[in-house]
């Protein structure tokens, strides 16, 4: 018995899902899933089911045989037009026998002879190919009177009784050349989200738009629209860290060393010509003297350009799991969350995910304690001495931090961030992973924690180093690399400037 998901458009009456369920039953299929919402969409009904494939097979042969089963996504056009008809009996009976003929979808229609044109009749039609349209509007103009007022076939002019048909064009015009078959893959996960954000009393128009919203950001990003904030702080007299805030997503760093250049995280794949554009314009354009690239986590925006360069990586073995999994919450007690899973597909899917392919493991081993935390290895750069620190896991299992003690700089990936550093455009993109997956952290009380002992650290790390006139820099996944004040507060450090991409061309 396996598994099998497939997506149902019904007619809009009595029975419809009765006579579905009865097919599924009559092959002893199980239904384990079923989502349908009037408000949403009022033909889209989805399934998931058990059953043998022998039987699952005889299933779809019937569904398909009564015309449920949908197993494409049509390009569909939206039009509107005025058609003027002759007060007589039976007039509004010919013209709808016409478009009825045509196969096209009625999704508006307004009439009423009390008016001041009273012959005038409005529709809006939904229609799936430009040829029924042109065949159509043919026919219609050799016998009434008629005006065009739109005609579009991007999909963005559909109504709601095909949201779902709507909602995949929109997608595909995110992501690119997409097949049918991928698409309705992606609406049952979507789906199914949107199921469990429902239960939890969420508006289903909302998680939708906040999926769409996540693409749209990415792509609006890109190219000429891309920009970063940059930070430049001298670690030593040979070593300089660049940090590289990304419009959407995490940080990129780079440490300039004298032989090397050495990258900690390296932002989401979609990014990646932009972000290689924007290391030209700060001289570190070279990617061959990138022959490291430390990775601290397995999120789409810190590990997601990672296949893109001809370098060594490295990274916890928890994190390449996570990538075979894609599920974000695996190794975690949230790892049956559908909702985390299916966000890793779909930031996955809209960043371009192209993590590393064959990355460097930190071994298991325990090479000592920093606080509560398990030092794994160590590694260099030119003349400072990291430690790599196992996370309890509270973000993603398999979150590490590098840390050096002696120059006074700790990357902790996404446990400790300069919030309040963060633009509005940043902050807004942020809150809609934390919106779909209710929390970014997959165990929030270990968060927590290691928030607190990381602020300890850094505390005691000052303290060392005071009496050279140095403090601890806190260089987090977002936001601005920092310092931690006397009250608690990350405060950025030195000076941020604006790179922007339409600015930086010829440069």
């Amino acid at each position: 018995m396996n598994k099998y998901s497939f997506v149902a458009r019904m007619p809009d009456k009595p029975g419809a899902l009765h006579r579905a369920a009865e097919i599924i039953k009559s092959y002893s299929g199980n239904i384990n899933r079923i989502q349908f919402d009037r408000r949403i969409d009022p033909a889209t009904v989805f399934f998931e089911v058990t059953a043998t494939p022998a039987t699952y097979a005889r299933m779809k042969e019937d569904l398909h045989a009564i015309g449920y089963l949908q197993e494409s996504l049509p390009t569909l056009g939206f039009l509107k037009f005025s058609v003027y008809v002759a007060p007589q009996p039976g007039s509004l009976f010919e013209l709808l026998t016409y478009i009825t003929g045509a196969g096209a979808n009625i999704a508006y229609i307004d009439f009423d002879d009390r008016r001041c044109d009273p012959d005038r009749l409005t529709i809006s039609l939904n229609v799936e190919e430009s040829t029924i349209v042109e065949s159509l509007l043919d026919r219609l103009k050799s016998r009434y009177r008629l005006e065009i007022l739109e005609y579009d076939t991007t999909g963005e002019k559909l109504d709601d009784t095909v949201f779902y048909v709507r909602f995949a064009q929109t997608v595909r015009g995110l992501i690119g050349t997409a097949e049918d078959d991928f698409l309705l893959s992606l609406l049952q996960d979507v789906n199914h989200i949107v199921q469990e954000l429902n239960s939890l009393g969420q508006d289903p128009k909302e998680v939708f738009e906040c999926i769409l919203l996540t693409g749209r950001t990415l792509k609006n990003t890109t190219t000429d629209r891309f920009y970063a904030d940059v930070q430049r702080i001298p670690l030593t007299d040979d070593v300089e860290v660049f940090c590289f805030q990304m419009p959407g997503g995490g940080n990129i760093f780079l440490l300039r060393a004298p032989d090397e250049t050495v990258m900690i995280d390296t932002g989401y794949g979609s990014y990646h010509e932009d972000a290689v554009r924007m290391f030209q314009h700060y001289g570190l354009g070279d990617l061959k003297r990138i022959r490291r690239v430390y990775l601290t986590h397995a999120d789409a925006d810190h590990c997601g350009a990672g296949g893109f360069f001809d370098a060594e990586t490295f990274m916890h073995p928890g994190s390449l799991e996570i990538i075979r999994q894609a599920n974000r919450a695996y190794g975690s007690r949230s790892e049956s969350s559908i909702l985390e899973e299916v966000y890793t597909t779909i930031i996955n899917l809209f960043s371009r995910f192209n993590p590393p392919g064959s990355p460097t493991l930190f071994s298991g081993e325990h090479l000592g304690m920093r606080s509560i935390f398990p030092i794994l290895a160590r590694f260099r750069v030119h003349d400072l001495e990291f430690e790599v620190l196992e996370s309890l896991g509270g973000h993603m299992h398999g979150q590490v931090y590098f840390f050096c003690p002696d120059h006074g700089i700790i990357f902790t990936a996404d446990t400790l961030i300069n919030f309040g550093s963060l633009d509005d455009d940043r902050k807004r993109y942020n809150s809609l992973a934390d919106f779909l997956v209710t929390s970014v952290n997959v165990d929030s009380e270990r968060a927590r924690q290691e928030r607190r002992a990381l602020l300890e650290l850094v505390r005691e790390i000052d303290g060392e180093l005071a009496p050279r006139g140095r403090r601890c820099l806190v260089a987090g996944g977002h936001g601005a690399v920092s310092v931690l004040s006397a009250d608690g507060r990350l405060e950025a450090v030195g000076t941020t400037e604006r790179y922007q991409a339409k600015e930086s061309k010829g440069n």
